[in-house]
């Protein structure tokens, strides 16, 4: 995977233990993207930045506990090393506030993201704090689960982020009508249907055969009300 460049759409850097997990940015819209220079990636091994020769990333954790911590000597040289005036530290985390469409559209507005993922039981608190003298640091959550690193939470957040760029998403009007989405009144989004008309005796409702735009249009918010209501309802708290 190649080093950033200049002056990318997005700088992504990535900091890991497992460099090899990120091999799929390769693939689909996000490959794309790098191929045509809207987001330029660089990931980074951090046992790069250990000093010993054993290349030591953790230590046990002071007043007891299972498990190892993350130690913060690496981490430090990294942000070190990569960090610009304009860059945002994302740190995936168990602990950290909820991900969401809103803060996938900050981020993409950021234009340096460097992701660090951590292991074991985390990274040494004191380089978050570290951190934040220098730059934002979103600390961030995929949902009330455990992940083994951080690994694949940044592979979901970077995927949600550059979607969202200019030029990535070949009709961008799609991304208005999606769940989640900005300006979609927190709706989730309605049944979708394409050819043919007739599948395994299930047929598309014939709302969707009338041309009538608002009619459609209609049926489609009615939908996704119903959707939300079943599986979401706490996304209709405050809307319809």
């Amino acid at each position: 995977m190649s080093e950033p460049s200049a002056d990318p759409g997005l700088r992504l850097d990535l900091v890991s233990i497992f460099p090899d997990y990120f091999a799929p940015l390769q693939l689909s819209l996000v490959g794309k993207a790098i191929q045509a220079g809207i987001v330029s990636v660089g990931v980074h091994d951090l046992r790069q930045w250990t000093t010993d020769r054993h290349r030591t990333v953790d230590d046990t954790p002071y007043g007891g506990g299972a498990g190892m911590v993350m130690k913060p000597e690496p981490w430090g040289a990294a942000l070190d090393a990569l960090a610009t005036a304009g860059s945002t530290l994302v740190v995936p985390s168990p602990s950290g506030e909820r991900f969401s469409q809103p803060a996938a559209y900050e981020l993409a507005d950021a234009g340096h993201l460097i992701f660090a993922c951590g292991r074991y039981e985390g990274i040494d608190a004191r380089v978050m704090a570290y951190a934040r003298e220098r730059m934002p640091v979103r600390e961030l959550s995929l949902g009330d689960y455990v992940l083994n690193g951080g690994e694949v939470a940044s592979l979901v957040m970077i995927e949600a982020i550059v979607r969202l760029l200019p030029g990535v998403i070949g009709n961008p009007e799609s991304l208005t009508e999606e769940s989640h989405s900005a300006g979609h009144d927190r709706l989730l989004e309605y049944p979708v249907y394409t050819k043919p008309p007739s599948w395994r005796g299930l047929a598309v409702p014939e709302v969707l055969f009338s041309g009538h735009h608002a009619q459609i249009a209609d049926w489609r918010r009615q939908q996704a009300v119903e959707l939300t209501r079943r599986r979401r309802p706490d996304l209709l708290a405050d809307g319809p």
